[in-house]
C-alpha cells in the first residue's frame, strides 16, 4: 500500500495535533492523571535511557518529576505505510525547564546547576490507529495512542 500526498497532509495533521495535546497536557498541572491517557498497557516508553511499562510506568515517572515547561522547537512526521490510516513514526525536538526554572531555585542552588536550566531534548513516537476510536471519515484526522515513545536530553544527564 503506498501512500498518497493526501495520506502524507492528514499525517502531518496528526502530528500537529498530537505535539501541540501532548506537551500542553505534559505540562498542566494534572498530568500525572491526564498524560497517561495518550497511552496504553502495551505502550513503552524510554526516558534518558530508563524504561518504564504502559500508562502506569507513565504514571510512575511523571510522579517523581518536578513540573516542567516545554518549548517545541520543530517536528517531523513520517506516515508508515501498511495500515488505513497509517500508524505515525513522529519526531519531536525542543527545550524544556524542569522546576520553576533558574529564580525558582532555592538560594543555595549552585549556579552552575541544571535545575531550573532549559534543557535541549529530542522525543520520538510512534503513533498507531487506536481501534476503539469511532471510524473517521475520509479526510479526517485519526484518533492515535503512544504505543513507543523514546526521550533522550541532548547533552547533559538527568536522573528522576
Amino acid at each position: 500500500m503506498s501512500l498518497t500526498q493526501k495520506d502524507i497532509e492528514i499525517a502531518n495533521r496528526a502530528a500537529d495535533q498530537f505535539t501541540r495535546l501532548y506537551y500542553s497536557t505534559y505540562d498542566s498541572p494534572t498530568r500525572v492523571d491526564d498524560l497517561p491517557a495518550f497511552y496504553r498497557a502495551s505502550s513503552s516508553l524510554t526516558w534518558n535511557g530508563n524504561p518504564y511499562q504502559g500508562a502506569e510506568g507513565v504514571r510512575e515517572l511523571l510522579s517523581k518529576m518536578p513540573v516542567t515547561k516545554h518549548e517545541i522547537q520543530s517536528f517531523d512526521c513520517h506516515p508508515i505505510p501498511g495500515s488505513q490510516p497509517p500508524s505515525l513514526l513522529v519526531t519531536v525536538s525542543g527545550t524544556v525547564i524542569h522546576g520553576r526554572g533558574p529564580a525558582g531555585n532555592p538560594a543555595n542552588t549552585p549556579s552552575k546547576s541544571v535545575d531550573g536550566q532549559p534543557r535541549v531534548f529530542s522525543q520520538t513516537f510512534m503513533l498507531v490507529p487506536d481501534p476503539t476510536a469511532p471510524q473517521t471519515k475520509a479526510g479526517e484526522v485519526a484518533k492515535y495512542y503512544v504505543n513507543a515513545d523514546t526521550m533522550r536530553f541532548v547533552g547533559w544527564y538527568v536522573h528522576f
